[in-house]
């Protein structure tokens, strides 16, 4: 079984690596420039506790303080359709390479103050229930024993993320056969796919709860 688990976590690794690598095929991310490409994100994503309405009712996902990596990786897969989800899939739709790699620099940035480092979270004991589902999915192979420091910036920060944003996303990698829901990601859908919802609940509201460095940064101006 763990023979498995560090299987699915390598294959994981080169198939996430290799997502950001296509979207990072312009230059690297400008941050400036990045800024002035936001206005289509910060309805949602600059609004602390903006709730999405589709496919059900949940917080959209923190980005400030992101990797960017794993911000463009995740922009190249709702443009690609690999990621299901009418809104970010118009919105991915209309960006090229370079359009993510700014955003991706720029929400990476938002919200630290001038050398401020990544701030490491001190992953709590979890209950035991709870640690056994995480010892079964493997997640901090990927994500960190903390949840907030991955082994490669491809992947995302999880630690702090929305709970109700975190379930939502484990349950897409759960559906299949879908038009306009769910994410193909194999991996991820292997990872998922075992667990009851109850059981994904239990993990996202454990995640949610640690300290971490992502955050939801006001942007009530539109410039």
């Amino acid at each position: 079984m763990k023979m498995k688990l560090a299987n699915l976590a390598v294959a994981l690794s080169f198939g996430i690596a290799a997502a950001a690598a296509s979207a990072q095929d312009a230059k690297p991310g400008d941050a400036a420039a990045g800024q002035k490409k936001a206005d289509m994100c910060i309805g949602c994503h600059g609004i602390p506790g903006y709730q999405a309405s589709f496919p059900e009712v949940y917080k959209v996902p923190k980005i400030a303080g992101q990797n960017g990596k794993y911000i463009a990786a995740a922009l190249a897969g709702y443009k690609k359709g690999e990621r299901k989800h009418p809104s970010m899939r118009g919105i991915a739709g209309s960006l090229s390479d370079q359009d993510m790699a700014d955003l991706a620099a720029y929400f990476e940035q938002l919200g630290k103050s001038d050398g401020e480092q990544a701030r490491p979270a001190d992953a709590s004991t979890p209950p035991a229930d709870v640690a056994k589902l995480l010892a079964q999915a493997n997640c901090a192979s990927c994500h960190g024993a903390n949840f907030s420091t991955p082994i490669d910036p491809s992947y995302p920060k999880l630690a702090g993320q929305y709970s109700d944003y975190l379930y939502a996303a484990l349950r897409a990698y759960q559906t299949d056969h879908n038009a306009v829901m769910g994410r193909s990601n194999a991996i991820m859908m292997g990872m998922a796919r075992p667990f009851k919802h109850a059981e994904i609940k239990a993990l996202a509201q454990y995640i949610s709860a640690l300290p971490g460095d992502l955050k939801t940064v006001a942007q009530s101006r539109f410039r």
